[in-house]
């Protein structure tokens, strides 16, 4: 029987990452890491805790949640975030998986942790399968748009569901250097499936569109009907879909 540990990653530069662990060694058939979104923890208000319990019990996978660096319980301040940054907290999971035990290493992640997992897998080739939930694509113009205002001292404030955070100019600057149409095409030949809501009103559905058109052959596209931005009343609809690919992988 696994029970949910909890541990501590060091990512690169030295920070702490908060991190739930749930894992047997006797059955496990590797990994999911799971990545939350923007402004988020790796609970997910208990979503992601239920979806890994279920999705344990029904695919032999291990999960490991964690909080990116500045969100949640982790180490850092989150005026600090950038994409390059979340990569490298990936990354540092990567590592301490496989330290653990070593085994296939699929990364999933909803909305800017989606986008995150397709970046970080485009150059580590322990990724074997990646899992997207309404990941944004056109990071510099989703987050132009919510941009309240530039500050003098060198960050600007943006506008979410919950308030407004202040993050470094460099989050913007650091955006530019991500093609994720361009990571999607890399995934090949690793599986990749991607989820998006069709109600979504956060990241445009034709998001999901463009990068199934981006990648190559192994790749899966579900449309959820009446899914929104966080498939507030259809999770468990995702979390079929998510079990049924994972079990379908030959990793």
């Amino acid at each position: 029987m696994a029970h949910w540990q909890n541990v501590h990653i060091k990512n690169a530069r030295g920070q702490r990452l908060a991190a739930l662990s749930l894992h047997s060694e006797q059955s496990s058939r590797g990994w999911v890491i799971v990545c939350h979104g923007f402004t988020g923890s790796k609970e997910g208000g208990g979503k992601y805790i239920e979806l890994a319990e279920t999705l344990f019990s029904q695919t032999g996978f291990s999960f490991i949640l964690f909080d990116f660096a500045g969100n949640g319980q982790s180490e850092g301040r989150f005026k600090d975030l950038t994409l390059t940054n979340q990569i490298q907290d990936l990354s540092g999971v990567i590592d301490w998986s496989q330290e653990r035990e070593q085994g296939p290493v699929v990364t999933m992640g909803r909305s800017f942790g989606g986008s995150t997992v397709l970046a970080q897998a485009t150059a580590d080739s322990r990724v074997q399968a990646v899992c997207t939930w309404a990941a944004p694509v056109h990071l510099t113009k989703l987050f132009s748009e919510v941009i309240v205002s530039e500050n003098d001292d060198g960050q600007v404030v943006l506008a979410n569901e919950n308030g407004t955070v202040h993050l470094k100019k460099d989050f913007m600057d650091d955006l530019t250097r991500h093609n994720l149409l361009q990571a999607a095409a890399n995934i090949s030949p690793r599986p990749l499936l991607i989820v998006h809501g069709q109600r979504d009103d956060v990241v445009p559905v034709n998001d999901a569109k463009e990068l199934y058109a981006a990648a190559a052959e192994p790749k899966e596209l579900h449309i959820v009907p009446q899914g929104d931005h966080q498939f507030s009343t259809t999770s468990k609809r995702v979390w079929e879909v998510v079990g049924k690919w994972l079990n379908t992988l030959d990793i």
